[in-house]
Parts: C-alpha cells; structure tokens; sequence
C-alpha cells in the first residue's frame, strides 16, 4: 500500500506507484493507493478556489493504467487531521492488513506531520509491516511536486507542466452556449464549463487536442476574459476552436489537452485585427498538433 494526495500523478508519483505495483506483484498480493478528497490543505488551510491538476476518478483512471488493483478515495476530514500517527496506522491495519507501506522520501502523516518515516518504521516493528522509501524525481535540482506543477500551469508554462506530468495537462468540461461571437466573425467555438475545483492554465491561447467521443482533433484554444470586447463579465473561459469538425457539442462533455502555449491573451484595436491573429494562431496550432501525432 501507499498513501497520498497524488493530485497530478505526475512522474514522480509514477515512479512510487511503479515500484509499488511491481513489487505486489511479485510478491503475488495486490496493490492499493489510498487517497484522499478533499485534498487536506482544503481542511487543514481552508484552500479555496480551483486547484486541483487531476478529479477523483481521473487521478483513479491514472493510477489504474499504471497497474494499480485498488484505488481507495478515502473522504479527507477534519477528524482525521487529529489523528495520531499510531491511531491511523492502527485504523489501517485493521481495515487494510498490509504488509508493506511505499512512501517517497518526505512522507508523513498525522496530526503535525508526527508520522515520518522514522516513526513509521517503528510502528511497522509494532504493526507487522515493512516500510519501503521511494528516491523523488529530480527536475532542475528540484524534487517534482504537484504545487509546482500548479505554479507552472497558471503561469501559463504548459510545456514544462507537461513534462513534470508526464502527458499534455488535461481539462474536463461540459459544453454550454456562449455569447456567439466566434460563430459571428466566422471561427466558431465551444464553450467549456469546467467547474470550481479543475485548475485552468493561465490566459492566453494555446495548440490543443480535444477529445469528443474517442477521437481527438486538433484545436486552438482561448483561456481569459476576451479583452477586444467590452464585458462586464470577467470570469476566465474556455474557449475552443475546434478543426475540421462541425456538429453540435452543446450539453456534451470534451476534454481538453493542453500541448503548447502559443502567446498572451491580449487586446486588439480591432475585430479584423482579431481575426487575423486568430487564423494565424489556427495555421501554427495545426503545425504543432500535425508534428506530434507523426511522431
């Protein structure tokens, strides 16, 4: 077993979880990642807002093509952060009967973080199990964590988030009408709900691939507040070019993977301006995504 947060699964996250479920299955037993949602800075801190880089069953989806047998979305509360180390370990044990505990270098748990590893190795001679200590990934001299790869997504970084990910960051959403204006200067879009906890990469346009049913077609993408047209709305949208497709998406769920970051939001003294912009922001989006699907 391991326990965390995993927003992100990103590659440091994958190397634990491949040492965990290679190990497991070797030993002939299965291999669990215990999770949580909320994340515990929302109860610890009363983090608000959107910030999360995976949903619960994205981040189950994930671990589940890494190989893992048991995601457990364990729900995250108060009572829980004033947990000792002994009393959760205990309520584990009890519950799970594991016989390995996988843990990055860092790992603690309980109230005040009591539970490092040192702690736990202890607890294990008590408990019956063994602890297993996974080296992080390096990147820049840095160990990869998820705020890093939130810092770097609302940046508007997308290229080096991706790396740290391991695949192009991904968001969810429900198509909803929108004020027409893409249909009224002939580059019609989809406009995406995404909700109040996805985190959304910072303004700008970028390459994208949007995937409708089980294909993925290339797309340029707006993320901002549209500021060529005066608003008093100024919530950050998405919004998605989608080529060479044409069929209603309204009310339908798409996903949006972001692959490059192509320029700043920015104003335009004009709609003609705009349109320009846009179609050579179309030509440079269809390059990148025409590139890496031949490679």
């Amino acid at each position: 077993m391991t326990i965390g947060s995993f927003d992100g699964v990103h590659i440091g996250h994958q190397q634990l979880i491949r040492e965990l479920n290679k190990h497991a299955h070797q030993a002939g037993a299965e291999s669990v990642v215990l999770t949580f949602h909320p994340h515990p800075s929302v109860i610890l801190r009363g983090r608000t807002g959107p910030f999360y880089l995976t949903t619960p069953s994205e981040r189950a989806e994930l671990l589940d093509e890494l190989g893992t047998d048991i995601v457990v979305t364990h729900p995250f509360t108060h009572e829980i952060s004033q947990s000792t180390a002994r009393e959760y370990i205990l309520y584990l044990t009890d519950r799970l009967g594991f016989r390995q505990l996988w843990v990055g270098y860092d790992f603690a748990l309980g109230k005040g973080r009591e539970g490092n590893v040192a702690y736990l190795k202890l607890l294990g001679e008590e408990f019956g199990y063994q602890v297993h200590v996974v080296e992080p990934v390096i990147s820049n001299g840095h160990a990869i964590s998820s705020s890093q790869i939130r810092n770097l997504i609302t940046e508007g970084n997308i290229g080096e988030a991706n790396k740290l990910l391991g695949r192009p960051y991904r968001v969810v959403g429900e198509v909803v009408h929108g004020d027409g204006r893409g249909k009224g200067i002939g580059i019609p879009t989809a406009n995406l709900e995404t909700g109040d906890e996805k985190l959304i990469p910072g303004a700008g346009v970028y390459a994208c691939r949007v995937q409708i049913s089980d294909k993925l077609w290339p797309a340029a993408v707006n993320v901002g507040t549209r500021p060529t047209f005066v608003s008093s709305d100024h919530r950050s949208h998405v919004e998605a070019h989608i080529m060479d497709y044409s069929s209603d998406l309204y009310t339908r769920n798409i996903a949006v993977e972001f692959v490059a970051r192509l320029r700043g939001e920015q104003r335009f003294e004009s709609v003609e301006e705009l349109i320009q912009q846009v179609h050579a922001d179309i030509m440079q989006t269809r390059e990148i995504i025409t590139s890496i699907s031949n490679k």
